[in-house]
């Protein structure tokens, strides 16, 4: 059967597409800007007909109504990473959280370890040859595709076609509902005092010709910024976002010192605003691939001068970084940082660098002041990144290096960038637990 045969006969409306789901499935959602509103919504709209369907995803864009307690019966939230329209649901005990490495995922729809029986996608509108792109999500999405028993597919030909890991044939798709809209945006956070401190000493610490893995926020706002002075960075990081564009116009960003994939920007996803939506479209130098690829460690130990920066939520006297829970509240996922940070410290060239930026205190909610910097991790909460593995952190009032210290040489180190308010109190536990004086510099 001719490709145009076969999409034509594949074309259906959303409620239509969504009757294929059925109570008990695994329906597995492509991530963040990839997801489909047209058939969410409509499974959502559908939800009396379902029982007990598992919905399992990383970041989502989207309202993330099939996570309300009023559809606990309908639906069950399964998260591989968690964000603001979808922790509750996890915190009041209907949604759930699985622990996973971003660049694992792919590997276990292969193997079966999380099986799928619907994937949810979107997709740019078949090419002559009646290939589709995904356009803005390679990561797990393309897997996804091929492990499912049925892929849903919402054509929305306002996506970008983004080369790399990204195209599927029509007859990999079951049923595919039209539906234009702009692509989720995701502006650009704004930047305080505290991320241009930090951003400070974090771009001190590139080197013009490194490969570059940063996420986004605050702090990568203003450390890309900053990096305006550099020389031939490169790109190999699981996200781009706006800011990288600005530093590939201004010509910071060349790509043409990478050790892997030289010339191209390559990331597994992108998440931004129209302007990196177009700038990525047809672009050669921009690649996308998947995340078993762009997150593997071992790929990440071949790109040359490769510095990672992520962030965190607290971190103790012993260098243990916790970046995706509160106590025994799960508030995001581990992503990429430990991919990327056992990457780093595995670098073939001996020149990689894994950074932890994050404001020194916080203010919570209720109005409480509080130091990230701690003798211990919070109770119930989840070590992200191994005292074993991390590197450098950084603050607002300065820059650690832990690779190679003591246990007390790290908490002097620690409580040395910590807010000034805390370091008193954080001086008095470590004499406490260490049973020595506190004396700043001391081994």
């Amino acid at each position: 059967m001719d490709w145009q045969d076969i999409y034509q006969s594949r074309i259906c409306g959303a409620d239509e597409a969504v009757r294929l789901i059925k109570s008990g499935d695994r329906v597995v959602m492509a991530h963040a800007v990839g997801e489909p509103p047209a058939l969410v919504e409509a499974m959502v709209n559908n939800a009396e007909a379902y029982r007990g369907v598992e919905i399992c995803h990383m970041i989502s864009v989207g309202s993330g109504a099939y996570s309300d307690v009023k559809y606990k019966d309908n639906f069950t939230f399964n998260a591989m990473f968690t964000s603001a329209n979808t922790r509750k649901s996890i915190a009041e005990g209907h949604g759930q959280f699985t622990p996973v490495f971003f660049h694992e995922i792919p590997g276990y729809f292969r193997k079966g370890i999380l099986p799928i029986d619907v994937f949810l996608l979107q997709v740019t509108p078949p090419d002559k040859h009646g290939y589709c792109c995904v356009g803005v999500s390679s990561d797990y999405t393309i897997q996804g595709a091929k492990s499912a028993t049925i892929v849903l597919a919402q054509i929305n030909d306002r996506l970008p076609v983004v080369y790399g890991d990204t195209f599927l044939h029509v007859s990999e798709i079951d049923r595919f509902v039209v539906r234009s809209e702009p692509p989720a945006e995701a502006p650009p956070a704004a930047v305080n005092d505290a991320a241009r401190k930090i951003s400070e000493f974090c771009v001190d610490l590139i080197e013009d010709e490194s490969t570059l893995q940063i996420g986004i926020g605050a702090i990568p706002e203003a450390i890309t910024a900053g990096l305006i002075r550099k020389r031939d960075l490169g790109i190999h990081s699981e996200l781009v976002t706006d800011t990288l564009v600005d530093l590939y116009e201004a010509g910071v960003v060349t790509n043409r010192k990478k050790s892997l994939d030289n010339g191209k920007m390559v990331s597994t996803f992108l998440m931004g605003t129209k302007k990196l939506y177009d700038f990525a479209e047809r672009n050669p130098a921009v690649l996308l691939r998947t995340v078993d690829y762009v997150n593997n460690p071992m790929i990440v130990a071949q790109c040359n001068r490769m510095v990672s920066i992520n962030s965190g939520i607290e971190v103790d006297f012993m260098g243990q970084v916790v970046s995706d829970s509160i106590g025994v509240r799960q508030f995001s996922g581990v992503g990429g940082q430990v991919d990327f940070i056992r990457g780093t410290s595995m670098s073939l060239d001996g020149l990689g660098k894994s950074i932890i930026a994050l404001p020194s205190a916080a203010t919570l909610r209720d109005g409480a002041f509080v130091s990230k910097i701690t003798p211990y991790i919070a109770h119930g909460a989840a070590v992200t990144t191994s005292r074993n593995d991390v590197d450098i952190i950084v603050t607002e009032y300065g820059v650690a290096r832990l690779k190679g210290k003591t246990l007390r040489q790290r908490a002097r180190s620690l409580i040395a960038i910590a807010h000034p308010d805390f370091r008193d109190g954080l001086a008095a536990e470590f004499e406490e637990r260490f049973g020595v004086s506190y004396r700043p510099g001391a081994g």
